[in-house]
């Protein structure tokens, strides 16, 4: 796993759980000192992603995702055996979503 990847997981959601697509936001360093992977919410409802740390994506297509989606910072966490890789940002993308984790860690 690396960070910029697209993953497909479970994902506990208010309903229940619920296969979704995810990114990796993780770094090597920290995979190689931890068991899990950090991931953030990929979704397809872009014209609810309005918020200061949501990112609509340009090259979704490129990612592995099958319709126009945005991440939000929205974390979760597992194991990669939990993991299905499905794709890779762009590196436009993967810029853009440095920078809103930026903005919503305030680092």
């Amino acid at each position: 796993m690396k960070f910029g990847m697209v993953v497909v997981a479970g994902f506990s959601g208010a309903v229940g759980i619920k296969r979704r697509p995810m990114l990796v936001v993780s770094t090597d360093l920290y995979h190689a000192e931890r068991p899990d992977v950090i991931l953030i919410v990929i979704t397809s409802q872009t014209k609810k992603a309005n918020a200061k740390t949501d990112y609509v994506l340009q090259d979704w297509a490129v990612a592995g995702l099958r319709q126009p989606s945005a991440v939000r910072v929205y974390f979760g966490m597992k194991t990669p055996a939990e993991l299905t890789v499905i794709g890779e940002l762009s590196e436009r993308d993967r810029l853009a979503v440095q920078k809103i984790l930026r903005i919503a860690l305030d680092v």
